[in-house]
């Protein structure tokens, strides 16, 4: 199988996003097989945009939608157009909340590129464009969203959870796994959403900033490579 080739978007052939996205609420589920992705998006109409009746168009790669509803209500597959890489949704509100139910095996993702399986856990990589491959998504850098991310997995395997933002949950679940839930205070492009879930050693300060306020600061490596933390924590 081919990979696919980059292709060249011109700054000429530049147009807004028909639709913004102001929050993003993700529940990533990591499984022995796959992971499946919970996606709640807080969408409205671009005013900046032409396209005043333009359809909702989501970018995907590689994605198993399993559920789509749009204000709640289950959408069913007459009222949207699904292809390998694009989930078209016609004669949508001017503003409304889509949630979305994918499936993704992150073990067979030789792309390194969205989510996928390393030699110490799971890691993501979204630039340019690999948030596609976790979740149906406006994929550019001009759709910048409030990101609110929790994670699940098994917690002897993948003990040390990571995401964009604070943390603001965690705990045990059942079947010896965990969670964490993360919330990024901060609009930003899909192409800065960072996931970890691994075993990894950490390395941890603290500093006190101008304001006089204790800031606790933590660098997280794999296992083995605690000495080389120091030079970024000290930079």
């Amino acid at each position: 199988m081919r990979e696919p080739q980059p292709t060249t978007i011109h700054l000429k052939d530049y147009a807004p996003p028909a639709f913004l996205i102001e929050r993003v609420a993700l529940d990533v589920d990591l499984r022995d097989a796959d992971a499946l992705v919970k996606a709640r998006l807080e969408i409205r109409r671009n005013p900046a945009s032409a396209e005043a009746r333009a359809p909702l168009a989501l970018d995907g790669d590689e994605l198993q939608l399993a559920a789509l509803a749009l204000d709640g209500v289950l959408l069913r597959a007459n009222r949207y157009s699904l292809s390998p890489e694009r989930l078209v949704i016609p004669d949508v509100p001017a503003a409304f909340t889509l949630e979305t139910v994918s499936r993704i095996v992150p073990h067979n993702n030789t792309r390194l590129e969205g989510l996928y399986a390393s030699a110490s856990g799971f890691v993501t990589q979204c630039e340019a464009e690999g948030f596609r491959r976790i979740t149906w998504f406006i994929d550019r850098p001009d759709v910048m969203a409030r990101y609110t991310t929790t994670v699940h997995a098994d917690k002897a395997r993948y003990p040390v959870l990571l995401s964009n933002g604070n943390l603001s949950a965690s705990g045990e679940e059942p079947g010896g796994r965990h969670f964490a839930t993360f919330e990024d205070p901060f609009p930003k492009p899909s192409y800065l959403f960072a996931l970890v879930a691994a075993k990894l050693e950490v390395l941890e300060d603290a500093f006190t900033s101008r304001s006089g306020k204790r800031k606790q600061l933590a660098v997280y490596v794999e296992p083995g490579k605690l000495g080389q933390a120091r030079w970024a924590m000290d930079c």
